[in-house]
């Protein structure tokens, strides 16, 4: 059946329309293999089988059937490597798609003297940890700690679009000033610097669009509280833990191993976790996982409806009122990077119920009740109050001002609070500067001081890291004899400064705030812990050591 003159006109306009589409989208991308993909399936191809040139390119020489040829990788790859669906795909001069010799990016026969870029890997939505990533090292028990051996570890990240045209020389200099320059280069001549799978041989080399970076590093992790990690309930569907403080719950940062999950997966054997809330770093008690995703579906559903009831208890600074009191002041977020917040008439809108359970004569303990749920609410709100959380390492900060932020007073800009909070921190050489990302200008001053984490996370792709093989350790257990954040033997680096360094062991008080997720409770469930001992009505600071 002939087509009608009026849809030949139509389908002639879409083709039309379609290339000068294609023009403007990288000869690599996606996105573009996609509409291409699109009309083929259409029967609409083969008009797009000339040469078209992309005006930001030197691959004119591509046909749109050419630039197609990269071989899709079959579904549900690897979800527990991290590895990407193409890793696997042939280098430069090697055979691919449909037989065609593959001599540089997009098939391009490169210059004498040209580096090639393989195309940007696709990401598999489905990593997760496994027992892979659980066997990089090993725990050990000193001083009431739990503590994580030293291990080699990937840091990897693809060129970010301030690097393109900068050396790698120059790119460590502005923004992973962790480590001296020095360091760098030995750590080249040793091979632990690579672009696109192969080692750096010089620093001068100039990063590209699409260039892949590993650099391999000696890893420290801060040290937690040793105590167990008690899981509530496992009914196949629902997984419950009552997390100490000073864990955080998944990977950031500084910290990998010594979190819930890597904790879980290590000596619980679980994994495969669906997260439905987090609680704060020092923050101790309730924290449901989804075991599958039905259950993580149906629970974020209770989360979005408001039909999940949570209550904290908290010791506060301070005679709370009797009485309820409701407070209802919005909530502005200061730094998305380290969840920074304050009471701002801009902020979303924030409700928590408060009520006094006990005073002792110095603080009070309060039982909350967040009927929102904004990033810190329960500090920020108490904070505004004028009682701040007993030892909250933020909220809590005489860098706030005099009044240490009651009542939305604080007389200063963002930039300049988070300064203050950082300068605060590093003064007394505290282990909450961990909390804070590279977010300021005060934190590369910090990190140029060495009092900030030796390696930023921006290096890295969090759940798409490889492991190299860590060292034997023979410390699993081990109880030292001298308190102290050293390397155990056997784990020390030669190039590795943290492995040179020793640090005094954090005390209890700086590994814990005084805020406990007590009950979280559903239409069909309710999940509890026991009151912290801080909790108790007769209780004093004196009591932690």
């Amino acid at each position: 059946m002939t087509s009608s003159p009026c849809a030949q006109t139509r389908a002639m306009h879409v083709r039309a329309s379609a290339r000068s589409f294609l023009l403007f989208l990288e000869p690599q991308s996606r996105f573009r293999r996609h509409i291409v993909r699109l009309f083929s399936s259409a029967n609409i191809r083969k008009p797009f089988t000339h040469r078209l040139i992309h005006p930001w390119s030197q691959q004119g020489d591509l046909t749109m059937e050419e630039q197609d040829t990269t071989p899709e990788a079959p579904s549900g790859g690897d979800t527990n490597t991290g590895k990407r669906k193409h890793d696997d795909e042939p280098g430069p001069q090697e055979t691919g798609g449909r037989g065609k010799k593959r001599r540089g990016a997009g098939g391009k026969k490169l210059r004498p003297g040209e580096r090639y870029v393989p195309p940007p890997q696709k990401r598999n939505p489905g990593v997760s940890f496994s027992q892979e990533h659980f066997d990089e090292t090993s725990y050990f028990f000193e001083g009431g700690l739990r503590k994580v051996c030293p291990y080699y570890f990937d840091f990897k990240t693809y060129c970010k679009g301030r690097w393109i045209g900068k050396s790698l020389l120059e790119v460590f200099k502005s923004e992973f000033r962790a480590e001296s320059i020095e360091y760098y280069e030995k750590a080249t001549k040793e091979g632990r610097i690579r672009l696109n799978e192969s080692p750096v041989d010089d620093l001068s080399v100039v990063l590209r669009n699409n260039d892949h970076m590993r650099n391999t590093v000696h890893r420290h992790e801060p040290p937690v509280i040793g105590a167990p990690l008690k899981i509530l309930v496992d009914d196949g569907e629902v997984l419950v833990v009552d997390k100490p403080a000073s864990i955080p719950v998944h990977p950031c940062g500084r910290f990998r191993h010594n979190t819930v999950i890597f904790i879980l997966g290590k000596e619980h054997g679980v994994s495969k976790l669906h997260t439905v809330h987090r609680l704060d770093r020092l923050t101790s008690g309730v924290l449901l996982f989804a075991r599958t995703l039905e259950m993580s579906k149906k629970l974020d559903q209770l989360v979005r409806d408001r039909q999940l009831e949570k209550e904290y208890v908290c010791r506060v600074e301070g005679e709370f009122p009797e009485g309820e009191l409701i407070c209802e002041e919005p909530i502005l977020v200061v730094s998305f990077k380290i969840g920074l917040c304050r009471v701002d008439p801009k902020g979303k809108e924030c409700r928590t119920v408060f009520q006094r359970l006990s005073f002792n004569g110095k603080t009070s303990v309060v039982r909350c009740l967040p009927l929102t749920g904004r990033t810190h609410q329960i500090r920020v709100h108490l904070q505004y109050l004028g009682f701040p959380i007993l030892n909250d390492p933020i909220y809590g900060s005489h860098a706030w001002g005099p009044h240490r932020g009651k009542g939305g007073l604080v007389g200063k800009s963002d930039e300049e609070l988070l300064q203050a909070l950082v300068e605060e921190h590093r003064s007394q050489e505290s282990l909450h500067l961990l909390d804070f990302m590279d977010d300021s200008s005060a934190v590369k001053e910090a990190e140029k001081t060495n009092t900030f984490p030796a390696q930023t996370e921006d290096f890295s792709e969090k759940e798409n890291s490889s492991q190299v093989p860590p060292e034997e350790h023979q410390s699993t257990g081990s109880t030292g004899a001298e308190s102290g954040q050293k390397s155990p033997a056997g784990s020390r680096d030669h190039l590795c400064s943290e492995c040179k360094l020793v640090r005094p062991d954090p005390t209890e008080k700086e590994l814990i705030m005084y805020l406990h997720a007590l009950r979280y409770k559903g239409p069909d469930f309710e999940y509890s812990t026991q009151l912290p001992n801080w909790a108790e009505a007769d209780w004093e600071e004196t009591d932690l050591s």
